[in-house]
């Protein structure tokens, strides 16, 4: 199945909390956690700001979508989801890329993120996107790392976080 990237219009937005719920349910049936919080809502999403693009596949319908947050000092790799239905057809690794891209044209050097350690769709998927564990050395990310101690994610597997260098995109 080929898919399109694009940025993200109005009408996308009420399809993106049921995409991220659906891939969410992955790591729910993987991690057995006792409680899992909702994707973010829309208006919860465009608060956070940033840059979202999806994946539109045939019949212009939605599969998946990943958001990069920008911050004082650069660019967050927020969540990227593709619905289960969906997925082993490379559309998350379309996902990062264009994410990646979009990141450094909007003037960023590098693009991090913050994932489970073990599970082989998260680190060890972004490893082979060129995504290097690294320890966390602004404001920025300490908080994300608390917010994450808050929804007890640390109880459910190691958390790392990953960078990768947007300067030789080409």
């Amino acid at each position: 199945m080929s898919v399109q990237i694009r940025l993200a219009v109005a009408a996308d937005l009420p399809h993106l909390e049921r995409i991220e719920n659906e891939a969410d349910a992955l790591l729910v049936d993987l991690l057995q956690p006792d409680r899992w919080h909702p994707a973010p809502t829309s208006t919860e999403r465009l608060a956070d700001g940033g840059i979202i693009l999806v994946a539109e596949g045939e019949e212009d319908t939605v599969v998946g979508f990943v958001h990069v947050i920008e911050f004082d000092g650069g660019a967050h790799l927020e969540q990227v989801s593709v619905l289960p239905a969906f997925g082993g057809r490379g559309i998350g690794r379309t996902l990062v890329e264009a994410a990646k891209h979009a990141a450094r044209e909007s003037g960023h050097d590098r693009l991090t993120l913050r994932t489970f350690a073990d599970v082989p769709w998260n680190a060890p998927f972004y490893a082979s996107a060129g995504f290097a564990i690294e320890e966390p050395s602004d404001d920025f990310h300490r908080t994300i790392i608390e917010t994450e101690a808050s929804l007890g994610l640390h109880r459910l597997g190691r958390r790392v976080q990953m960078g990768v260098d947007l300067r030789g995109l080409r």
